[in-house]
């Protein structure tokens, strides 16, 4: 099948490596997003629930490029420098996929890259419809 890589325009795409998503066939894979501005600083610092809509944004613009939508999700992933913030993000969440629910799971991390970040989510779906 072939292999389409998603760019975001991030700085950090070439020099790490790596792809905001990638669609093979049907399926497509968002790497993890924070909630960086077009100037590549942190978006709304120090507001998990802002950070987190951010995230689902640029997550979001990756999967219409790539063909595909949001309600085609299936998996999501949230981290959070900060798990007692869990519900502002899940906030968030429930904005995004209330009546999608796809299989989500929150995680507590030490820290992303930048100090600023608070949050970064992954979203795996399908940018076809599965059925």
């Amino acid at each position: 099948m072939p292999r389409q890589p998603v760019s975001s325009g991030s700085p950090l795409e070439p020099e790490i490596g790596f792809s905001r998503a990638v669609r093979v066939g049907p399926y497509l894979a968002v790497a993890g997003t924070a909630p960086i501005g077009p100037d590549g600083r942190a978006l709304h610092p120090g507001n998990v629930y802002e950070q987190t809509k951010a995230c689902f944004s640029i997550a979001k613009k990756a999967i219409e490029d790539a063909g595909g939508c949001l309600e085609n999700a299936i998996r999501t992933r949230v981290m959070l420098v900060d798990i007692e913030q869990w519900r502002d993000a899940a906030k968030a969440h429930g904005e995004v996929f209330g009546p999608v629910r796809p299989a989500c799971t929150f995680v507590g991390v030490r820290r992303f890259i930048d100090p600023e970040w608070l949050v970064e989510i992954e979203v795996d779906c399908f940018a076809d419809s599965p059925e």
